[in-house]
């Protein structure tokens, strides 16, 4: 496993202490690996809004009113066929 060397003001140093203070986390590298791993899943989920955002634009515009849309959200998600 590489090591990294990072450098922190005293509040941030005080917060990670904190939180370890806290039983949270074991370690500073425990800590870290986690806030880098959360970073990954909101960069991820972002990514995922991106891309249906587009694929959503890209379907052109819909000839179904917005009633109707909610109509049919509330009818699957109450499992009427």
């Amino acid at each position: 496993m590489a090591s990294m060397n990072v450098s922190l003001p005293d509040p941030l140093r005080d917060w990670v202490q904190g939180r370890i203070d806290s039983g949270k986390y074991a370690s500073v590298s425990d800590y870290v690996r986690d806030l880098i791993r959360r970073d990954q899943e909101s960069a991820d989920q972002r990514q995922a809004l991106v891309e249906a955002l587009i694929v959503g634009e890209q379907s052109g515009v819909s000839d179904r009113k917005v009633l109707d849309i909610l109509a049919a959200i509330r009818k699957e998600a109450t499992g009427r066929a």
